[in-house]
C-alpha cells in the first residue's frame, strides 16, 4: 500500500490586483505519495509555482487544508512554517541562488547546521552526496562563481538533500541550463527517486516530465488531468508517447 506523504484539501489561493481578485489555485484536493517523482505541468500561468509554494509551505494558501503526516502546516505561523521546511523539504529553484561570498562545501553545510549542530557528521554526509552527483573532492572549496552551471545546480541538489527531506521540491531547476548539463541534473534527481527520495517537480518541459512517474496538468488554477507513466527507464519510447498524447489531450 502507497504511503501517503501530503494530502491538500479544497486548497484555494487568490491575489488582488488592482482591486481586482485573481483565483490562482481552485479547490484543490491531491495527495501524493512517499517515493513519487510528481511533475506539474500547464501553461504560463495557470498556477504551477504557486500550487508548488503552497504545498512547500513558502506561500499559505487563502483557504483549505494541507496536512504533512499527522500536521496540518496551512495553520502555522510563518516561524513555524520555516521550522517545518528546513527538516522536511528540500528545494531546488532554477536560479541557484549559491552565497557566492561561500565556499560550494560551507554553501551546503550553512543549510545543515540550520538543523544539526553535528558539524562532523554534516561533512560526512555532504562528502557521500557530493561523490553521488558527481562534485569531485577539488571543487569542494572553490566559489559558486568558479562552477559551471550544471556543477553549480548540482551543488544546490547537494544543499537541497543534507538534511534528509521527506520531500525535494524543484521548480524548473533545468530552466535556466543548456541541453547537456540540464541532462545531467535531471539524471541526478532520477537517481535520488530511484533510492526512495520523493520528488515534485514544476516543469513546461517534455523532457523533464518524462522523468516523473506521476503527471499532474494544472489549468486556471484547477488539475485537469493525471497521467501516470510508471517508474523512469532510459531510453522508454512509449514513455513519449504515452506522454504526449496525454498533454495533446489536456490542449497543451
Amino acid at each position: 500500500m502507497e504511503q501517503i506523504l501530503l494530502q491538500t484539501e479544497k486548497l484555494s489561493k487568490t491575489f488582488s490586483s488592482g482591486g481586482v481578485l485573481q483565483h490562482v489555485l481552485k479547490n484543490i484536493d491531491l495527495t501524493l505519495y512517499k517515493g513519487d517523482f510528481t511533475v506539474i505541468m500547464g501553461a504560463s500561468g495557470a498556477g504551477k509555482s504557486t500550487l508548488l509554494y503552497a504545498l512547500s509551505g513558502m506561500d499559505t494558501p487563502s483557504l483549505g487544508t494541507i496536512t504533512f503526516g499527522d500536521k496540518t502546516i496551512s495553520g502555522f505561523s510563518q516561524d513555524e512554517l520555516a521550522v517545518f521546511r528546513r527538516k522536511h523539504c528540500g528545494f531546488v529553484f532554477q536560479q541557484i541562488y549559491l552565497i557566492d561570498g561561500m565556499s560550494v562545501m560551507d554553501n551546503v553545510l550553512s543549510a545543515g547546521l540550520l538543523v544539526s549542530k553535528n558539524k562532523k557528521e554534516l561533512v560526512r554526509n555532504a562528502k557521500e552526496l557530493f561523490a553521488a552527483v558527481g562534485i569531485q573532492e577539488e571543487a569542494w572549496n572553490k566559489f559558486p562563481t568558479q562552477l559551471s552551471g550544471g556543477e553549480a545546480q548540482r551543488v544546490g541538489i547537494v544543499r537541497a538533500l543534507i538534511n534528509s527531506p521527506e520531500i525535494l521540491f524543484a521548480d524548473e531547476p533545468t530552466g535556466a541550463l543548456n541541453s547537456k548539463t540540464g541532462l545531467d541534473v535531471l539524471d541526478t534527481l532520477s537517481d535520488f527517486n530511484a533510492k526512495g527520495q520523493s520528488v515534485v517537480m514544476v516543469t513546461h518541459d517534455m523532457r523533464s516530465a518524462r522523468r516523473g512517474n506521476r503527471i499532474l496538468y494544472l489549468k486556471d488554477g484547477v488539475i485537469l488531468g493525471e497521467c501516470n507513466l510508471g517508474i523512469y527507464k532510459h531510453g522508454d519510447r512509449k514513455r513519449h508517447e504515452t506522454l504526449s498524447a496525454f498533454l495533446a489531450e489536456m490542449g497543451w
